[in-house]
């Protein structure tokens, strides 16, 4: 039995369903949306024990998942929570920390585990695993001192700024508006970065599958394009595609979306590795079989 985690509707997790529904493999989803889903966990002498039940009566024991596909979201903020009596949000309270538990201390294949996707938290961290991998990384700068920014600018040309944390912001050039406003900075650590030219790909690592994406924009951060970025598959090099495939493992992730720049040169640089992908923009762009090679490798434990 395969343990699906998250919003019914939401693309990554429909896709991966309709997969496990077209080979015929069992699951069940945890639906965060509704109440009436609830987990109750145990664990006696060294065994996670407990039972999953969702509406229409439907119960499974928590010792028949064998695998875990997640895109588990923060409860308290879907719809349905705010408005619901105080008894209600206590009972989904607990059966969702009961299944964070579950989650980490499932036996098994879980697409991811929260220890594992913790390294995006701090991408300066996360740079570090990349470069130890043996990918390159672009120039990063972390301050909160304008000064060092204004000499940073200038050692590199074109710069931009982004997000440090796990938090997902876009991706911007700092130009001489963005200079005059730097004092702000002083509030807040920001990430800074030399501007890598070239062509972004996404490579989406499925166990030891790869599936890479070439992303053609106007803009600097391709998803944020209005419509006018174009997505085709990426025939990438045996040994980058290996890189790719070695990182993810490196970082315990079977499933990552992983931000790649090729440089004008042939060389690569490597941004960042998204461990919760959102991979369905980019399969209905291009028709690769993501979801359902999700579905195989969930299948396959």
């Amino acid at each position: 039995m395969i343990l699906l985690v998250g919003v019914p509707n939401e693309g990554p997790l429909a896709r991966v369903q309709a997969a496990l529904e077209a080979i015929g493999a069992p699951h069940v989803l945890f639906d965060q949306s509704v109440f009436g889903t609830e987990l109750e966990l145990r664990g006696e002498a060294g065994r996670l024990e407990g039972v999953l039940r969702a509406p229409g009566g439907t119960e499974v024991p928590v010792a028949a998942f064998r695998a875990a596909y997640t895109r588990m979201l923060d409860h308290t903020r879907l719809p349905a929570y705010g408005p619901a009596p105080p008894a209600q949000r206590a009972a989904a309270d607990g059966s969702n920390a009961a299944l964070s538990t579950c989650l980490e201390l499932l036996p098994g294949l879980v697409l991811n585990r929260a220890a594992a996707m913790a390294s995006n938290r701090s991408k300066p961290y996360q740079l570090a695993l990349i470069r130890r991998m043996g990918f390159g990384v672009p120039a990063t700068l972390v301050t909160n001192d304008p000064e060092l920014v204004c000499a940073f600018r200038a050692r590199h040309g074109r710069v931009v700024f982004k997000s440090a944390s796990a938090v997902r912001s876009i991706v911007t050039e700092l130009d001489d508006a963005g200079i005059t406003r730097l004092a702000a900075i002083r509030a807040c650590p920001v990430q800074f970065q030399e501007l890598v030219e070239g062509l972004d790909v996404r490579v989406h690592v499925v166990g030891e599958r790869v599936f890479a994406t070439a992303c053609d924009s106007p803009v600097v951060d391709y998803r944020y394009a209005d419509g006018a970025a174009r997505l085709a598959p990426f025939d990438l090099p045996e040994e980058t595609a290996a890189r790719c495939v070695a990182l993810a493992q490196s970082l315990e992730l079977p499933l990552a979306g992983i931000d790649l720049k090729r440089r004008r040169d042939g060389s690569w640089v490597c941004f960042e590795v998204n461990p919760s992908p959102g991979f369905s923009w980019f399969e209905a762009a291009t028709g690769q079989p993501i979801a359902a090679a999700i579905a195989a490798l969930l299948a396959s434990a």
